[in-house]
């Protein structure tokens, strides 16, 4: 399964830039998967639905399923969070990918970054970010994107996974 990330800190551009490139890469016929890390409690349920009250008895999965999609929902109930690799082979086979966050694993990455944040930028450090794409001219040792250049960095993204 081919990989590759996107991240940034926060308001630094990470989920736009993902939505246009999965918009971008289906667009040429590829087929695209997405993994997002959240650092927060989450919750895909509401409470009172059917499936809330699954998983709040105690249900380790619930799966949920309808004419239009499915979702199954794991609760690690104190386990500790599963590294990306397991998560990877929960998907479906695509071509491609995308990774939101998960900035500490060793898969190839682009760097969201804008100047409004006040953030340093990751790259410096880390060799696993291959690329930046931000609102702001800089210094760097690796390619520059403008961070709305979504048809660049597509293209960046292609020639570095080799499809």
């Amino acid at each position: 399964m081919i990989i590759f990330g996107v991240v940034g800190y926060k308001n630094s551009g990470k989920t736009g830039l993902m939505e246009r490139l999965v918009s971008d890469l289906t667009g040429r016929g590829l087929t695209v998967s997405t993994v997002k890390h959240a650092h927060h409690h989450f919750d895909l349920d509401q409470e009172g639905k059917d499936s809330y009250r699954h998983r709040t008895a105690g249900a380790g999965q619930v799966l949920l399923s309808s004419a239009t999609r499915w979702a199954l929902m794991s609760e690690l109930r104190g386990a500790p969070e599963p590294p990306l690799s397991n998560l990877l082979t929960r998907l479906d086979p695509v071509d491609l990918v995308l990774v939101e966050g998960f900035k500490r694993d060793s898969h190839p990455k682009i760097e969201a970054h804008r100047a409004a944040t006040r953030q340093p930028l990751i790259a410096p450090g880390d060799p696993t970010i291959r690329a930046v794409a931000s609102d702001s001219a800089l210094d760097l040792d690796r390619p520059l994107f403008h961070l709305d250049a979504t048809r660049e960095i597509a293209d960046f993204i292609l020639r570095e996974t080799g499809l």
